[in-house]
Order: structure tokens, then sequence, then C-alpha cells
């Protein structure tokens, strides 16, 4: 009877323990065999850039671009946190002056499957290539497309929140975030200086971006994007919207050895007369690369390519305003040699020809980047 009670009770307790496991909630049931951790990154780049002028002058600038720390910290398998701080030009000088800190990325991210992750904070809108991922060793030239400048105004970050995922082997991102100070938009520089960048940013009329890429074809990448926001103005004590479009697409192909990349965008505003009469602004570059690092008996990549870009911040103007088109009409051509001895450093070269309102620049930018 002793051995049979013995017996009665192991059991008793071996069904009450599966009971107990088995009414853990799925987070916890996570945490059983999860260990929190904390992983630190970054880059940075080291730049030199000289410009000789139709005019016959010469400039050489030396200049350690940006310095970015980036943090995460996951507390669980779902839950995690990410973060980037930048420093740009090596000191923070007062406003206006060079120099800048910045806290590009900031959000708690629930990753619940990979049909559907959510985030909530400081986030980088989907457009482009370079938007999201920008670190020295992932494009061409030493300074980043002026498409990645004047069209899509790289970096673009703000305060906000997103839902990610795949479907049917689409990547898809949807984001609610601050929209654009209308009082900063222009003709020369478009939707660039109206970006808020979180600052105690007006939220009223929130700018939505939707984009979705498609990645199920080995090498190859094609994606899209749309960015709609009302946005206000109240430059010279007006008080109007101006909806504002920004549409893009982007292609990535890596067949073999080559690589070939391009990106076109276009950004629309509905009410001409807040951009002094500029409808439409327009963009586009295209690069093609070819990797002679094992034909060369190198360990690592050694690419030289070529790039064409095209930018028009007036390309559609009002006939009150067509000088605009031409003043802001650009043209850029350039070649280059992308030296890496690892995946995570790179060493830059790259030469070309600037053309723009009926002058023409030579530039050679030389660099050295890094990530981890």
């Amino acid at each position: 009877m002793t051995l049979i009670n013995s017996l009665n009770r192991m059991t008793l307790l071996l069904l009450l323990g599966l009971q107990s496991g088995y009414a853990q909630p799925a987070e916890t049931m996570d945490q059983t065999f999860f260990q929190p951790s904390t992983t630190i990154g970054g880059y940075g780049e080291l730049h030199y850039n000289a410009v000789w002028s139709e005019s016959g002058t010469q400039t050489g600038k030396l200049d350690f671009h940006r310095f970015v720390i980036f943090l995460s910290h996951s507390w669980s398998e779902r839950w995690s946190l990410k973060a980037e701080l930048e420093l740009e030009h090596n000191l923070v000088e007062p406003p206006g002056e060079n120099g800048a800190l910045e806290l590009e990325q900031a959000y708690v991210d629930y990753h619940l499957s990979p049909r559907f992750g959510f985030q909530a904070g400081v986030i980088l809108p989907s457009v482009g290539f370079l938007n999201q991922y920008h670190e020295p060793p992932l494009f061409f030239g030493v300074e980043r497309p002026d498409y990645s400048k004047l069209i899509i105004p790289t970096t673009w970050f703000g305060n906000g929140v997103s839902i990610y995922g795949e479907l049917y082997g689409i990547d898809y991102r949807l984001v609610i975030m601050e929209g654009l100070d209308g009082t900063q938009i222009s003709p020369e520089s478009g939707i660039r200086s109206a970006r808020q960048m979180g600052v105690k940013s007006d939220a009223t009329h929130p700018l939505v971006n939707l984009s979705a890429e498609l990645r199920k074809i080995e090498s190859l990448v094609v994606g899209a994007s749309i960015s709609i926001n009302e946005v206000p103005d109240t430059l010279d004590g007006r008080s109007r919207s101006n909806r504002v479009m920004l549409t893009e697409l982007h292609i990535d192909w890596t067949p073999g050895n080559f690589t070939m990349r391009g990106e076109l965008g276009q950004i629309s505003y509905q009410e001409e007369v807040l951009v002094n009469g500029v409808s439409k602004a327009q963009g586009f570059y295209f690069d093609l690369g070819y990797n002679l690092g094992q034909r060369a008996g190198f360990r690592g990549d050694l690419i030289p390519w070529v790039r064409y870009n095209y930018n028009n911040t007036a390309a559609s103007v009002t006939t009150m305003a067509s000088a605009l088109t031409d003043e802001n009409n650009e043209t850029y051509w350039q070649m280059g040699l992308q030296v890496k001895p690892l995946p995570q450093v790179v060493y830059k070269v790259d030469f070309g020809e600037k053309s723009q309102a009926g002058n023409t620049d030579r530039l050679l930018n030389l660099g050295v980047g890094y990530m981890f």
C-alpha cells in the first residue's frame, strides 16, 4: 500500500505540474529559455571633398561627416528597443552653425510574427533604399546620391508609429508620423527643410507612408512607396494647407558580380502657389558596378562603378515661375571605385561633373567608412 500511495502521489504531482505548465501565457513560455540581451553597433565616415568650379576657383574640405552609435535591447523574443544617436561634423555648435547631435531612431518594437510587427517612437519612414539603411558600405559613392537629399530627404525621421510584416512574399510597412512644416518648403530644397525631426513636432496633420517590397526573386529587390501629408502653411499670416505627395520606385539587381540599382521619385504639391509656383519636383539616379575582386586576386570587393543622377526641385511650374525650372535643374555624372577588404569596411573614391543653371563643376571625393 505504501508503494501504491507513493505512485499515486507522484502521478498527482506530475499532472498538476503539467497543468500549471499549460496554463502559462505564451509570453512567459517565450521567456523560459530566453535571455535578455543588449547589443551595440554603429557606423561612421570620413570625407574629403574637392570642387573645381567653372570660374576657376578650387576648394577642398576634410570632414568626419558622421559618427553613429546604435543600441538594441531585447527584453524577450517579441519585445525590443532600437535606438540610434548621431553626431555630425565632429561637434555641436549653436543652431544654424556646423554640427548636429540627433536622435534618429528610438522605438519600442513588438514582433509578433513574420507577418506582423508594431513600432512606436522615433522612426524612419520607408522611402527608397537609403532612408532606412544608409551605412557607408551599403552604397556607392563617398556622398549619398543627390537624389537622396533633394527628392527623398534622407535621413528623414520623426515621431510616430508603424506596422510591418511580410504577406505573400511582399514586405509591407505602414507609417503614421508627424507631418511636414509647410513654411519650410521651397523650390530650391523641396521638402528637405520641412522635416520636423521629432522636436516638439506638430502632429495636427499626420503624414501617412505606405511601402511594399518584393524580395522573392534571388538577387532582385523591387519596391515602391507613397507618402501623403496635408501640410499646414502659416507663412506671412497664411492659413492654408497644401497636399504634398511623394511617390517613388526603386530596384536593386545583383546578378553575379554586377550591381544595378535605380530609384525614381516625384513630389507633387496640390497648392503650387504656396511653393512659389512649383507643382512638381522630380529626380532619379542609376548605378552600375562590377566586382573585380575575385578576378584581381583580391580577397574582398573591388568595384568600379558609374552613376547618372538627375534632379529638378522645380520640374513643373506655373508660367510666371518658368525661370525656376532652369535654376533648379541638376545633372551629375560620376565614376568611382569602392574597395572593401571586409564587408563592414570600405574605402571610396569618385570623380564627377555636376551641371546646374548653366554652370558645371568638377568634383573629387575620397572617403573611408565602416559599420559594426
